[in-house]
């Protein structure tokens, strides 16, 4: 195995994870990362960032938290530090490039058949991670010392793990002329204030009126940072579109949310792609439970938070919120901040840019402003997609630009052989869905099962796919919300483990699951 050489792309979470686990297997990985340190956008992020999951919940499975980290929620120093301690306890270091960022990928046949010839058979007849004899070229620009150079790397396989949340910025469409080159203030998107640096992006919007746009984790501490600089002097005014269901803990009336949401008897709850007759009437029977669950939870937040008193209840339900991986926890103090003024809250489902500032659309003022930042995400499914020098493939991983990127669980595709990718499917704890698929990927690439026909891969990705969309809200965010232990069963058992991780039947169907039900096969 020591002969197959693993490109692996990026050095956050997922490389980090991929890196380790294909180093458990024999295999000689390299890993690319266009930064001068690992972490990914752990490495570059806001001041008020903190871990938004419960830390038991976001863990490697077999490397938890020091005991020195008590709090439940970790800033995001405490996050790297983390994820550097598990670099250094697994040697995993030495295995990275740092300030090489991958240009592009191309995949090269030993047979002389042309790359973009149709109706070859993809992953081969085997079916085996290995079952084409061709190789990836990976080009890859390396800076140093101020000079940058090109080198191309050949390689088996290839690891993806660039995430979603970095390179692309995403900016909503304006009209002509009423967009940001109306406005003579500055816009940004929330990426450039990460890549600021904490001091920098203090002075930025120092004594300025700040307008955020968004109302999900980036939108949040960025205006929370902004209130800590300028108070009700200049407040901050963040737009949003949609109400949602933020938390301020994960403790809905004293109860741990994941014994409500994280495990067996909550899934059977719930309906799940390609589901037979009894799992989806048992689900259907049951659905008055699922609605009460929800319901308890809304009413928890109703409490905590004055959500009812700024017109900010959903109204969507908190299942729905929670199955579209939109669930986001609100700074501590961020109400009081909105009620004492140095934060202002704004309805806006479309706005445009003035010369001074923004208007709301059915709003007949404007609102002054001289900085507006624009966390409104970022477009993954096309960075993923222009990463190709192959059109066919670009045109395989993401068919047009509304599409979703689907993926055979959430790993690889079945038109694209020797490449994988780590890192874009989302759950309540993405380190805890990162490190299942890896292990999954490395159990596949030392040969220990072999994929279905192609034809039945996509057949299972349409399935979930469909029942994505059927789901509602925040779809196209690939997520696997509240059917992240189904999904884990699913790959245990390609695997040939048992998917039943615990012991006795209570802890089985009532126990919440976590990362640590999985350290060991």
């Amino acid at each position: 195995m020591g002969e197959r050489k693993i490109a692996i792309v990026g050095a956050g979470v997922s490389g980090l994870l991929a890196c380790k686990y294909v180093l458990s297997k024999g295999f000689d990985p390299v890993v690319f990362e266009c930064r001068d340190n690992i972490g990914g956008i752990w490495a570059e992020t806001f001041e008020m960032t903190r871990l938004q999951t419960p830390k038991i919940m976001y863990q490697f499975s077999d490397f938890p938290w020091p005991s020195s980290v008590v709090e439940e929620f970790p800033d995001h120093c405490q996050v790297l530090e983390y994820m550097e301690e598990y670099a250094r306890r697994f040697d995993l270091v030495r295995h990275i490039r740092f300030r090489s960022k991958v240009v592009s990928v191309r995949y090269e046949r030993d047979a002389d058949e042309d790359e973009e010839a149709e109706g070859w058979d993809f992953w081969g007849e085997s079916r085996e991670a290995f079952g084409w004899k061709g190789k990836w070229e990976v080009q890859v620009e390396t800076s140093s010392d101020g000079h940058t150079s090109m080198e191309t790397y050949v390689v088996d396989f290839v690891i993806l793990c660039i995430g979603r949340f970095s390179g692309n910025p995403n900016f909503p469409e304006f009209p002509p002329g009423k967009g940001p080159e109306t406005f003579h203030g500055k816009v940004i998107h929330s990426m450039d204030y990460a890549t600021m640096g904490h001091e920098r992006a203090k002075e930025f919007v120092r004594g300025k009126s700040v307008v955020v746009v968004g109302f999900r984790k980036s939108a949040l501490d960025i205006a929370m940072e902004c209130s800590n600089i300028n108070g009700v002097e200049r407040p901050c005014m963040v737009l949003y579109r949609t109400e949602h269901w933020n938390v301020s803990d994960y403790r809905p009336w004293g109860i741990p949310l994941r014994f409500l949401y994280f495990n067996r008897f909550s899934e059977l709850l719930m309906h799940k792609p390609g589901d037979g007759l009894l799992p989806c009437l048992l689900a259907s029977v049951l659905s008055p439970v699922r609605w009460v669950i929800s319901k308890f939870v809304e009413s928890d937040i109703k409490r905590k938070l004055p959500i009812e008193k700024y017109g900010m209840v959903p109204k969507h339900s908190f299942l729905q919120q929670i199955s579209s991986c939109l669930l986001t926890t609100v700074p501590a103090r961020f109400y009081n901040r909105v009620e004492e003024g140095s934060i202002v809250l704004k309805k806006a489902p479309k706005f445009e840019f003035r010369r001074d500032g923004i208007s709301i659309e059915g709003k007949l003022t404007e609102v002054k402003a001289d900085v507006v930042i624009m966390a409104t995400g970022f477009k993954g499914d096309q960075k993923l997609r222009d990463i190709f020098e192959s059109q066919p493939f670009r045109n395989c991983i993401l068919r047009h630009p509304s599409a979703v990127v689907s993926l055979y669980r959430e790993c690889i595709h079945p038109r694209i052989p020797q490449f994988a990718v780590i890192g874009f499917s989302k759950n309540l704890s993405n380190l805890y869905t990162f490190e299942m698929h890896c292990r999954w990927l490395v159990e596949l690439l030392a040969g220990k099962f072999r994929l279905p026909p192609v034809c039945e891969m996509e057949k299972d990705m349409e399935e979930w796919e469909n029942y994505l969309e059927s789901s509602g809200k925040g779809y196209r965010k690939f997520c696997q919300g509240a059917l992240h232990i189904w999904n884990n069963d699913q790959m245990c058992k390609d695997m040939g483990w048992n998917p039943r991780r615990k012991t006795g039947f209570f802890s089985e169907w009532f126990e919440p699951y976590g990362p640590s039900d999985y350290a060991s096969p």
